[in-house]
């Protein structure tokens, strides 16, 4: 499982999701999507754009969860 780490980007850049969104040209609706992991797919447009605004690196972002440890890594098991 992928997991997207934005939440943890944005606190530790101490920017606000409006902000970003703003800042990268997406509706707040839709960050708020990807931020809370309720998208399928994140176009690399958007995701060079998050970096970029950002200062990070796509690793950054994203999370790697093995299927066997999803339970216990999302606090499910």
């Amino acid at each position: 499982m992928i997991v997207l780490r934005l939440d943890r980007m944005l606190a530790q850049r101490k920017v606000n999701g409006k902000d970003l969104a703003e800042r990268i040209g997406i509706s707040p609706v839709n960050l708020s999507r990807i931020k809370t992991g309720k998208i399928s797919a994140v176009r690399f447009s958007t995701l060079d754009a998050i970096c970029q605004a950002l200062d990070c690196q796509p690793g950054d972002l994203l999370e790697y969860i093995p299927d066997d440890e999803v339970g216990d890594r999302m606090g499910l098991a």
